[in-house]
């Protein structure tokens, strides 16, 4: 009985060095940790997601920290991207064992990997690639203790976020709508209010921040050009803009970063409510393709509307709390840096279209748009 052919000397090291280099690559055509990864899995499965983390991981280690941007930091946290095999010779032995597979779908995965990372077409440079020392806006965040608004530059404070994150989350799991209403109305005029406090304190103090910056939002199907219709409007809302690569599922908004935190926040919660309002719909109509696509189309268009209704709101009343304070100034400039640097990225953008088939369905995610309540209940102090 033969054996099973052995693997030549250091095989296992080979294969992943092959996936680590054109990771190397993939950062100077404007990729990031979360991009690869993403990719990966959409294209190969889950497994190829958990390699392309682990080829991550290697490939940081040439770095040091202090060269390291803190949003692709951020990445690194969230994708759990460690070296946690124990020598970089037995890798493929060691992740078929942790994946429950073999060694030759190892290494097929890793060929995979190779070929889609050698393919890549060139992404818009959102933040320094590993290697270089510039600081990011994230780097100007308070600390936990600091409770005051930072620099137009920052992102929102960490508390902010929290408290936002923590309504939301209730928002989303309540049954009861009226209570959904009201903790999604506290959580958007909570933000609301931190952006314009940032923007104030750029008016008192001169200081502009670092300009606006970009993240890439995933848009998954089914009805992907409705939600990016609705992020789209989330974003028009904040003082943002967002462009959808349709063929890579993403959208990326540019703006400033603590705008950028409450369009990330928003259309989330805003994107379970309106899925959640579409299954409630009855009828052999509202279960056609046709319906839920207009459905969720009409959604963003009247979401957005009376996000930006609520936005002018808040502003006027901020202005209005600051007498000597001119405020809309410095909001006309942040609008020109935001639409110049769309501009600049996206020259080939003129505007976002979708056609729509079905009228009731229309009808219904207007009204369902409506039906979200987001005007504020009272003050935050």
């Amino acid at each position: 009985m033969s054996r099973p052919p052995r693997e030549a000397p250091g095989a296992d090291r080979a294969l992943p060095d092959a996936v680590t280099g054109a990771v190397t690559a993939a950062w100077r055509l404007g990729w990031q940790p979360a991009d690869l990864v993403r990719h990966a899995a959409r294209t190969h499965g889950k497994r190829a997601g958990r390699m392309m983390t682990d080829a991550i991981a290697a490939e940081m280690r040439a770095y040091a920290a202090a060269t390291v941007d803190e949003r692709w930091r951020d990445q690194l946290t969230a994708l759990g991207a460690v070296a946690w095999w124990r020598r970089d010779d037995t890798y493929l032995t060691e992740w078929a064992a942790r994946n429950g597979t073999d060694h030759a779908t190892a290494a097929d995965c890793v060929s995979r990997l190779t070929a889609l990372l050698r393919a890549l077409p060139r992404l818009e440079i959102l933040c320094p690639p590993p290697g270089h020392t510039r600081p990011s806006a994230g780097d100007t965040r308070p600390s936990s203790g600091d409770t005051r608004p930072s620099p137009s530059g920052a992102r929102a404070d960490r508390r902010v976020l929290a408290k936002v994150q923590a309504l939301l989350a209730k928002a989303e799991s309540t049954e009861f709508p009226e209570e959904a209403e009201a903790l999604t109305a506290r959580a958007q005029e909570l933000m609301a209010r931190h952006s314009l406090d940032h923007a104030l304190l750029a008016a008192r103090t001169g200081r502009t921040g670092d300009g606006p910056v970009g993240r890439r939002v995933p848009i998954d199907d089914p009805y992907a050009s409705a939600k990016a219709l609705l992020l789209g409007a989330v974003a028009d809302a904040n003082r943002c803009r967002a462009a959808w690569t349709r063929a890579l599922g993403f959208c990326t908004v540019l703006g400033f970063p603590a705008d950028l935190d409450a369009v990330e926040l928003l259309f989330a919660s805003l994107l379970v409510q309106a899925t959640s309002a579409l299954a409630h719909e009855t009828g052999d109509r509202a279960r056609t393709r046709a319906f839920r696509r207009a459905f969720l189309a009409s959604y963003g268009v009247r979401i957005g509307e009376r996000l930006a209704e609520a936005a002018g709101a808040a502003e006027h009343r901020v202005a209005a709390e600051t007498p000597g304070t001119d405020l809309l100034p410095v909001l006309a400039a942040r609008d020109r840096a935001v639409e110049d640097a769309m501009t600049a990225m996206f020259p080939q953008i003129t505007g976002r279209r979708m056609s729509v088939s079905d009228r009731a369905g229309w009808l219904s995610g207007q009204a369902a748009a409506d039906r979200a309540d987001l005007t504020a209940r009272r003050p935050v102090r």
